[in-house]
């Protein structure tokens, strides 16, 4: 096999692998170059990153430091007015989609922020518009911050109010079940994102890799199913793939590299993951990722059901 070919077209747009750099907050606390280092690593792989609301750099700084292709991940707080303007800039800074947050009504229980009594940084993304100087002696100063700015009435329903006000489509992150894949296509996503937000909402929830099948069948190929969490090799984004997913993002390993050597670091996580993939692809027969099919991959449940036979 001579070439093998990992380019993956995701909301229209080419990308050199079927790996994307997942929304994750507050990167100066492990590099001083922060969401700046990572949206460069992006460019120089030609990837898509989602930078998170909660950068510790501007969505403008990031949008002006590089050419990559970039989304940006959206909560929806109290203030509408306040979602509405962040919505706003994001579409005149060239970002190419909202991903939306659809897991966090209220902050997960974090224990290790609880018990180290967390003060997170400023978030940029909202300085000026909303005071996130919020003090209290009962733990983690994220979890109170969250929990009195996220607005926790936000529904299905409310999805619409969000199109009203933007022309970029809308993927919708944090989706595990059949019912709520279907809900999603009835509420007009462009997109689902399966995701049990890196497991830090809800304890027990299933791993992502789990239910991508369920999400995927539910969804029929009607728009583009994506699975984040749980990445840390080739062979995962191979599995993923095999099961249904058009990419993956990849959040930790990605902060990982940007803390040990900043800008290379990342470039470098996402390179080791293209090659790895690479490697997969070719010992398994497959010359592009169009060809891998579930046939590659036997689950759990394929076991049952051989079992039975």
């Amino acid at each position: 096999m001579s070439s093998i070919d990992l380019s993956t077209m995701v909301l229209g747009y080419s990308i050199s692998m079927p790996v994307m750099i997942a929304p994750t907050s507050r990167h100066k606390l492990a590099n001083p170059s922060g969401d700046i280092a990572t949206a460069r690593a992006a460019s120089t792989c030609n990837t898509i990153m989602v930078l998170s609301i909660s950068s510790t750099c501007t969505l403008e700084e990031v949008a002006a430091c590089c050419n990559a292709v970039r989304f940006f991940q959206l909560c929806v707080y109290k203030r509408r007015d306040i979602t509405a303007k962040l919505v706003l800039r994001a579409e005149n800074n060239g970002y190419k989609a909202i991903v939306l947050t659809g897991d966090s009504p209220r902050h997960g229980r974090r224990e290790a922020d609880i018990k180290n009594k967390i003060i997170i940084q400023e978030l940029k993304n909202v300085e000026g518009l909303l005071s996130t100087k919020i003090v209290t002696d009962k733990g983690s100063n994220l979890d109170a911050l969250a929990n009195q700015t996220r607005d926790p009435s936000f529904t299905w329903e409310d999805i619409g109010w969000l199109k009203s006000i933007t022309k970029l489509p809308i993927l919708i992150k944090g989706v595990l079940t059949h019912e709520d894949a279907l809900k999603a296509l009835e509420v007009g996503a462009a997109g689902i994102i399966v995701s049990n937000h890196g497991g830090r909402q809800l304890d027990y929830c299933p791993p992502t890799i789990s239910v991508l099948e369920e999400v995927v069948h539910a969804v029929g190929g009607k728009v583009p199913v994506f699975l984040d969490g749980g990445v840390r090799r080739g062979t995962d984004i191979f599995k993923a793939m095999a099961l249904g997913a058009q990419a993956v993002l990849v959040g930790r390993p990605v902060l990982y590299g940007l803390a040990a050597k900043g800008e290379n670091g990342v470039r470098r996580v996402l390179e080791m993951l293209k090659e790895e993939l690479e490697l997969t692809m070719a010992l398994s027969g497959c010359s592009n990722v169009k060809e891998i099919t579930r046939s590659h991959v036997r689950t759990k449940h394929d076991r049952q059901l051989l079992s039975l036979l």
